[in-house]
């Protein structure tokens, strides 16, 4: 048997001792220049006869590209592509990223399998996957499902849309055995049928990958209901918690022998678009014929069903398990609702609003040309300036002004001109801040305003995502039409276009300092706990404790501004493990006076003496984090923090500050969340028309009709303080409440007017 490895260029790598002796190979390189940083492939010199080759080993991405067009070899990593290639990621990259270890020894004994026979991908036909058009046997197939001997059954679904109500369900996909999977077109689904697969979906537990997808699209375009269902993919996020890892795709090549099965249908659907002139983004999966799609979406449920008999062994964790069953669970359901729910949106102020942004662009862009530099720099290169053109925009700043540059550069060496970039340059001219004012106005305008008004349904609402998988801390974030985790906090003009209807208003409900209150409960440090139970200004009891100051805590803001701000920068810094240099920093940009670093070390230690189980707790944990290389927060979630291990001192600090700031970050999260979920749940068994339509970092967002906002409140406020065994006894953590027309509350009107 005849092996080949390409790696990108000649380097250290010995092969003989990665694959631990296992075979034989010839080494090739797609270019023998080891002196480039980065190969093009007009760079690459390879000369290989691959026709002599069995097996053709991929050494990282710039090989598997070249010679698959794939891009992603963290995806196909110990997986056979095509006939004879195998890609692995390259072990170089151990050395400043050995979180990696795990996955490169799992690809390398994968890459040994395959080569000495032991591992073969499976032959996919239709035993394993089938396609159904035929009513009687879509029924007969759900019945054998209804009668076989398993507790569960996996579900998946094909629709024309990202949102239910801009598409339609093409067909559902389903396994009941573990073994094979079947494709029911849609359109074979009677109401015969329909009840049959709710029976189905009553007797079973339901297994999905992205639960809140396929529940959304089913419950909406059918009678169904999902009242006992698992997700493999928040099963995955359990496993590890580092966004990006929870496709099927991926996981199916992972975890069972599919290899990559949706690589037919993608080559497919490549023909199909360069035939009729299609762009990639305006491909209708309504387009795909069924006998294209269903080997496809019958692998879909197959694959469910088998990843979720390995992940569900994850449970066996208790902390987990309760992660999973009493948060991830409950909250993919709520967020089901509240997607649907929808933000509200006034049309008629988007409209306004889209032409009041352009003014300010407008006036920006003036006041920019009004500045002699500009006309000087016109006359000088002979055309019109572009503000949109970095290479203008340089050449301006550095060559013709003379601005020193901040020594940010770009991937392509030259210096930056990004946002921060502006920002720092601002002190030695004004056209970096009027250009940085015109760009910031100009996104406002195309990323919210222009795109959200073309979104919207027909009750004025549009209708985006909450993900409860893709953030390492537990947070929820937000993406697909609008991302609500986002939105312009300096300009009031997009939240102002988040307005309820007539007769209802908007309830905004904030936590107050979550974190620290966790801190202080988590620590059982009691003079931390008695400055919540003092209530007041916060801050300005925290400063009055540590620099003893001679007032009341009501004074402290007046009196004592740096000492207040020098204390409310410590109590937020220590959470994300800040140390005297950012402290400095920080209080120096906040109070507008010089704050050294010096003053800086003294506040912190005089903070820590004032509050000495603070300090106690994160030390014991740091310890913790350095010793295992994970944390788990009160919750159960688990943070895992291999980089502890690391040899770079600055790569394992940032790790050990990251799991500490996790502790405190996930509890005010999942205190928020459990509220959120709580109060929605109370609201709708008791047939309030109050509808919670966002949760927004430490925010919750509600429209409320106008004679429901007391008790709204009140129950809000009861959800979210509950005792969850994470209080102080008599002061639980403080709700704040706006209300008002819109998001802004007010702050739109102020600046734009009615």
């Amino acid at each position: 048997m005849k092996i080949a490895i390409v790696q990108t260029k000649p380097g250290k790598n010995d092969y003989h001792d990665l694959f631990k002796g296992a075979f034989e190979f010839d080494l090739y390189n797609l270019c023998s220049d080891a002196s480039l940083k980065k190969v093009l492939k007009s760079n690459c010199d390879i000369n290989i006869d691959q026709d002599k080759y069995d097996w053709i080993i991929l050494v990282g991405s710039d090989a598997l590209k070249y010679f698959t067009k794939i891009t992603s070899v963290t995806t196909y990593t110990g997986k056979k592509v095509e006939e004879k290639y195998l890609a692995i990621i390259n072990p170089a990259m151990l050395a400043f990223k050995p979180e990696m270890r795990n996955t490169w020894e799992r690809s390398r004994d994968s890459i040994i399998d395959y080569i000495t026979g032991k591992k073969e991908d499976i032959i996919i036909d239709d035993t394993i996957a089938m396609g159904i058009q035929d009513t009687e046997k879509a029924i007969n197939f759900v019945k054998a499902a209804i009668h076989y001997d398993s507790p569960y059954v996996a579900l998946d679904s094909e629709t024309t849309a990202l949102y239910p109500r801009d598409g339609h369900v093409q067909g559902i996909s389903l396994s009941y055995n573990g073994k094979s999977g079947a494709y029911i077109d849609s359109n074979c689904i009677t109401e015969e049928l329909e009840d049959l697969l709710q029976e189905l979906f009553t007797k079973k537990r339901v297994i999905f990958h992205n639960a809140k997808f396929d529940i959304a699209f089913l419950e909406y375009h059918f009678a169904w209901h999902f009242a006992n269902f698992e997700d493999t993919m928040l099963l995955s996020y359990l496993i590890n918690e580092v966004p990006g890892n929870h496709g099927l795709k991926a996981l199916a090549m992972r975890w069972t022998s599919f290899g990559d099965y949706e690589k037919p249908l993608y080559d497919w659907m490549d023909q199909y678009r360069k035939a009729n002139g299609i762009l990639k983004a305006d491909l209708n999966w309504g387009d795909i014929p069924f006998e294209e799609m269903y080997t496809y979406a019958a692998l879909d449920a197959l694959v469910t069903y088998q990843i979720y008999e390995k992940f569900v062994r994850i449970l066996d964790n208790p902390k987990l398990a309760s992660v999973y069953h009493n948060i991830l669970i409950p909250a993919c359901r709520f967020l089901t609702d509240v997607q649907d729910n929808g933000v509200p949106f006034s049309k008629s102020r988007l409209v306004k609003a889209q032409s009041l942004m352009q003014q300010d662009i407008d006036d920006a862009v003036a006041k920019l040309y009004e500045n002699p530099k500009i006309a000087e720099f016109e006359a000088f290169q002979g055309k019109e300036f572009n503000p949109n053109s970095t290479v203008q925009l340089s050449k301006l700043l550095f060559d013709f002004i003379g601005i020193q540059p901040t020594g940010i550069k770009t991937p392509k060496g030259a210096h930056s001109t990004n946002a921060e970039v502006l920002q720092a340059l601002s002190v030695q001219s004004e056209i970096p801040g009027l250009i940085l004012d015109i760009r910031q106005k100009a996104k406002i305008k195309n990323t919210y305003l222009d795109k959200i008004l073309p979104q919207l349904d027909r009750d004025s609402k549009l209708r985006t995502s909450f993900n409860l998988h893709s953030t390492t801390s537990g947070r929820l974030s937000s993406s697909g039409k609008l991302n609500m985790q986002q939105l312009p906090r300096d300009n009031p003009i997009v939240k102002g276009c988040i307005k309820a209807r007539p007769g209802y208003k908007i309830v905004a409900m904030d936590l107050t300092t979550a974190e620290v209150y966790g801190a202080a409960v988590l620590s059982g440090d009691e003079a931390l706990m008695d400055v919540f139970r003092s209530g007041g200004d916060f801050h300005g009891a925290i400063a009055k404790k540590v620099f003893r100051l001679p007032c009341e805590v009501d004074e402290v803001k007046a009196l004592y501004p740096k000492e207040r701000q020098a204390a409310k920068a410590v109590t937020f810094g220590i959470m994300y493990g800040a140390g005297p240099a950012k402290i400095s920093e920080q209080v120096t940009k906040d109070s507008g006076e010089y704050f050294s670093v010096s003053e800086a070390k003294e506040v912190i230690d005089d903070y820590f003496r004032s509050f000495y189980k603070l300090r106690k707790w994160i030390d014991a944990n740091e310890q913790f984090i350095r010793d295992n290389g994970f944390i788990y927060s009160y919750f159960g979630r688990k943070r895992r923090l291999p980089d502890v291990k690391s040899k770079d001192r600055g790569v394992s600090g940032h790790a050990i500050r990251s799991g500490l700031n996790f502790l405190v970050q996930s509890v005010a999260s999942d205190i928020n969340l459990l509220g959120a979920i709580d109060a929605h749940n109370f609201l709708r068994a008791n047939g309030y028309k109050a509808q919670i339509f966002a949760l927004v970092h430490d925010s919750i967002l509600a429209e409320v009709p106008e004679d429901e906002i007391e008790e709204y409140v009140l129950t809000l406020t009861q959800c979210v303080q509950a005792d969850r065994g994470l209080s102080i006894p008599g002061h639980p953590v403080g709700c704040d409440f706006d209300i008002g027309d819109d998001y802004s509350m007010g702050k739109y009107d102020e600046k734009y007017g009615n």
